[in-house]
């Protein structure tokens, strides 16, 4: 055989490219995916958020399959789940780890100490939950996005104020272990606007229908249904309880507004992975988190759904409605 001929045949079979052959994907670097549920397969809900995130890392060079490999992990919408997927993804040897909420970044905080963590948590307080020594310089292992609490409450309560003049009392409905920084946010706020606010615990699906029962029982004016895995995957339950009850909500997911809450105030979830995908792809490149300034959302959209408004029998202030990014009808 020709020298170069017997050269190329061997250079080809060590490159793996032979025929019917598939490349290995153990040099690449791993990726470890940390989330409530769904993310064995598609992550949802939505999956316009993950289409972000994607779009965030490919803006930077970085594809699936090309220079790194996904590891996804989910607690099974089982939050006590959480500890054993992110020790998982600690085994796998993954080079970063993105986790979604609160629940995921707490056990992926107390899984390791050395890899990366990328985070985006709209319910903690990074400072004073201690995953950071400040936002311009972590020092640590997690950076990522965060929100603004006590902001955001304030701009509910205002809100809620503006549709309902009269408002006097509100309840606030979430789980104590995920949303205590909120709960405290929201009652200062409602405080400066001399607006009683009520605490309601959820910790479990069978508590939300006694929730609204106790709200309307103490004749709340509205109700604000904090963030959490829990409220996302009862949402539509929620919705119904709402209008049973004759109970205005006010959520931070607009996708909670889908599926028949009255109003919603956030920041867009889209641009925050988006953002979340460009961090991974940073540290892929080299960047330190303990360097990484914590991000905090820019975009906000207000959402109104005017058929549970009509449901209600409210009426939406022509001041809400011209400011609405979006009516849901």
């Amino acid at each position: 055989m020709d020298r170069r001929v017997f050269l190329g045949v061997l250079a080809s079979l060590v490159s793996g490219a032979g025929v019917g052959e598939t490349q290995s994907t153990d040099h690449l670097s791993r990726v470890g995916h940390l989330a409530i549920a769904g993310t064995t397969s598609t992550p949802q809900p939505p999956s316009a958020n993950w289409d972000a995130f994607i779009a965030g890392l490919r803006e930077t060079g970085y594809i699936e399959g090309r220079n790194f490999v996904f590891e996804h992990r989910d607690a099974g919408n089982r939050p006590e789940l959480f500890p054993a997927a992110a020790a998982d993804l600690v085994r796998a040897r993954v080079s970063v780890i993105f986790a979604r909420g609160p629940q995921a970044v707490r056990a992926a905080r107390q899984a390791t100490k050395t890899i990366p963590i990328v985070a985006i948590d709209l319910e903690t307080d990074p400072v004073a939950a201690h995953f950071v020594k400040s936002l311009s310089q972590p020092g640590g292992n997690v950076t990522g996005m965060f929100l603004d609490l006590a902001e955001l409450s304030g701009k509910h309560i205002q809100l809620f104020k503006e549709l309902l003049s009269r408002l006097s009392q509100v309840a606030v409905l979430g789980d104590p272990e995920v949303n205590r920084s909120q709960m405290q946010a929201t009652a200062a706020a409602g405080r400066q606007l001399d607006i009683r606010v009520d605490v309601i615990e959820i910790r479990q699906a069978k508590e939300i229908d006694d929730a609204f029962r106790a709200a309307s029982q103490a004749r709340v004016g509205a109700v604000v249904v904090l963030s959490n895995p829990l409220g996302l995957a009862y949402r539509v339950t929620i919705a119904k309880l709402a209008i049973q009850y004759r109970l205005p909500t006010m959520f931070i997911y607009r996708f909670h507004v889908d599926a028949g809450g009255l109003l919603s105030y956030g920041p867009s979830l889209p641009a925050m992975f988006h953002r979340c995908g460009g961090y991974v792809a940073r540290i892929l490149a080299g960047s330190k988190p303990a360097e990484m300034p914590i991000e905090r959302p820019s975009t906000f959209e207000l959402v109104i759904n005017l058929k549970t408004a009509k449901a209600l029998g409210l009426t939406i202030p022509p001041s809400l409605l011209v400011r609405a990014d979006q009516l849901v009808e």
